[in-house]
């Protein structure tokens, strides 16, 4: 860990969302409640199709995946802004701030491939779906998930390769709730501006490469099944359209992010509040919404454990009743 010697500060200041007593009560109320629904919502996805057999299909197999970056991308760094709202200064360790970038970019790269490679199942599905048991086999699907968790490792280890031998000897305050590439590397004692540049738009071009690909894909789709008005043309419309409202979500606030050439950390922040909590939470509300299949599945569990608990309870009360008092 010999980088890490080169850095004379020991731990960077987030300043957070904001300074008022009052907002930081209410955010604390109310990203509390996001993060919980999040880490339930995907849990349930998660648990719904690895236990419901007619769900053990491609398809569902990438969603279940989605689901577990969701609930890791929504968990990297929203229980520490929770907990930073009660505290009076809000710190976090050198260690700490590179480990939020690690898990940051592993977490965006991963999904990026991931949301391509969902888009390349539904493009095979609806545009060659004869040949789409062939093409999209289990091992395929394997393939791509962990090509996906690759391409999200090699991605985070290109951007902390160059901040590792920056150093920071001054400056450490950051205006935001967690560390990412473009604030940290502003707190260097030496002069980053072309580093800086090359590194953010780098990431910034890659997901604006990896949008217009995404787009060019469900635009194939939705003019292939244009013309078709059966329920399997409009389930795979249905299906298409909440790949595709995922895919904006997240990509919109990367993009601008990485490549509005004028900075302003007030639209920053709010951006990145989109896309680390807001976009987790409602990726699985999306999906079940306009999914019928996992809708269906889901509620099956649903009353399935309310009935066994309504059992247990029963029980419960039989035995009280029975047992001398």
């Amino acid at each position: 860990m010999e980088e890490f010697n080169h850095s004379r500060v020991s731990e960077f200041v987030l300043l957070g969302l904001t300074d008022s007593p009052e907002l930081q009560i209410f955010f604390n109320v109310m990203f509390s409640i996001f993060y919980l629904m999040t880490m339930l919502g995907n849990c349930l996805i998660l648990l719904t199709v690895l236990s419901t057999p007619h769900l053990h299909s491609p398809m569902y197999f990438l969603l279940s995946n989605l689901s577990l970056i969701d609930m890791c991308l929504s968990s990297f760094a929203t229980p520490k802004m929770i907990m930073d709202f009660f505290a009076q200064r809000k710190t976090i360790s050198f260690e700490g701030c590179i480990s939020q970038i690690f898990l940051l970019h592993l977490f965006t790269g991963t999904e990026t491939v991931l949301l391509i490679s969902m888009s390349f199942d539904r493009y095979i599905a609806i545009c060659k779906p004869l040949h789409y048991s062939t093409i999209i086999s289990q091992r395929v699907c394997v393939g791509l998930v962990v090509t996906s968790w690759t391409v999200g490792f090699l991605h985070t280890m290109s951007q902390l390769a160059f901040i590792l031998y920056l150093p920071f000897c001054g400056p450490n305050v950051i205006d935001s709730f967690f560390c990412d590439f473009p604030l940290v590397i502003q707190l260097a004692c030496i002069d980053v501006y072309v580093l800086g540049l090359f590194m953010i738009s780098t990431s910034g071009v890659i997901a604006l490469v990896s949008f217009l690909l995404l787009l060019t894909s469900y635009i194939i789709v939705l003019v292939t099944i244009k013309d078709h008005s059966s329920t399997g043309s409009f389930k795979a419309f249905s299906t298409c359209t909440a790949h595709f409202i995922v895919v904006l979500m997240f990509f919109g606030p990367c993009i601008f992010i990485y490549m509005w050439p004028f900075r302003n950390f007030l639209v920053d922040k709010v951006l990145s509040v989109f896309y680390t909590i807001f976009t987790p939470f409602l990726n699985p509300l999306i999906y079940t919404l306009r999914n019928r299949e996992v809708k269906t599945a889901l509620m099956k569990k649903l009353r399935a454990n309310i009935y066994n608990l309504g059992q247990l309870l029963q029980g419960i009360q039989c035995n009280k009743q029975k047992s001398p008092v």
